[in-house]
């Protein structure tokens, strides 16, 4: 029997009344927090010429990326936590996940092609300048959005091509397996692609970060420059600290899916995986960029002189 209906439940978390309202206020805290932050390094970056350069270029990607990704899920998601009418259009829940799965897909490929610019800072500091030019960079950032554009397209447009026989979403959000769940069709195809996608962007993503910073490691190793292991350390450990944080809070996510007996915890770990690393990569890689870093704290002086 399919269902031609294009309204959809969404069910939500499972909360107490009392918990009702602070999980909706620390969520909107989480949200202006991001927006904010992004938005401010966007603004500066553009603004400031001293910073048109490649790495600030990766910064951006990461920002617009964070803002889109949340913006996507996170007001709608506060709007059914308060609400008793958790509802939604098939079309908004489409949209709502391939947006979700691009940010996903994007995160991996930008903080690749960092994981790529730190080595060549680190290692090859004297050939960074010829290799890792604004163009390379730009051209490396499409690229990432390109594949992720077209890999999502795939796997989203297997998922629509199915007659609907469900109405209810079985999560706090929407996503592919969500969507595809509602059908009563055969749905080895999009197993088959999504476990594809999965290998594939995760093991690239794994692949390219843990040979890059294995090579880190063994130029600090063979070096043994304390200069050179403090900024290693400085520059790397904040970005292997978020990708590890997304990386095991996607898996969670994932592998979470195959086991119904535990839905909120499925749900908490895909919130981490937006709501962390947007938060925090504005406040590391902002403080930790020394030029960055000085603009902004220009910016305050001035602000606190004006005053």
């Amino acid at each position: 029997m399919s269902i031609s209906s294009d309204i959809l439940q969404i069910e939500g978390f499972r909360i107490s009344p009392e918990f009702t309202y602070p999980l909706f206020f620390l969520l909107l805290f989480f949200y202006f927090s991001l927006v904010i932050s992004n938005i401010g390094v966007l603004v500066l970056i553009i603004r400031e010429k001293s910073l048109h350069q490649p790495m600030y270029v990766l910064f951006c990607n990461l920002s617009v990326n964070d803002l889109i990704g949340n913006t996507v899920l996170l007001p709608q998601l506060m709007a059914h936590i308060i609400s008793t009418r958790r509802v939604i259009t098939y079309g908004q829940c489409v949209v709502q996940a391939f947006h979700s799965h691009t940010f996903g897909s994007a995160s991996h490929m930008i903080l690749s092609i960092m994981a790529v610019d730190r080595y060549m800072a680190i290692c090859h500091p004297m050939r960074y300048g010829s290799v890792m030019t604004s163009r390379v960079v730009i051209g490396l950032s499409a690229s990432a959005w390109g594949l992720s554009l077209l890999l999502v397209s795939i796997l989203i447009g297997l998922t629509v091509r199915l007659s609907r026989c469900r109405s209810v979403i079985q999560n706090a959000y929407c996503d592919n397996a969500s969507l595809f769940k509602l059908s009563c069709e055969d749905v080895s195809l999009n197993n088959i692609y999504g476990l594809f996608f999965t290998v594939l962007l995760f093991s690239c993503s794994i692949g390219i970060i843990g040979v890059t910073y294995f090579k880190i490691a063994l130029v600090c190793w063979t070096r043994k420059s304390k200069e050179l292991n403090n900024r290693a350390l400085q520059t790397c450990a904040s970005h292997l600290v978020l990708y590890l944080i997304m990386l095991w809070s996607g898996f969670l996510t994932i592998i979470l899916h195959r086991f119904p007996d535990y839905p909120d915890l499925r749900k908490i770990a895909y919130i981490l995986f937006h709501v962390v690393p947007a938060n925090l990569n504005p406040i590391i890689y902002g403080m930790q960029t020394r030029s960055l870093r000085a603009k902004i704290i220009q910016i305050l002086q001035r602000k606190v002189t004006a005053f």
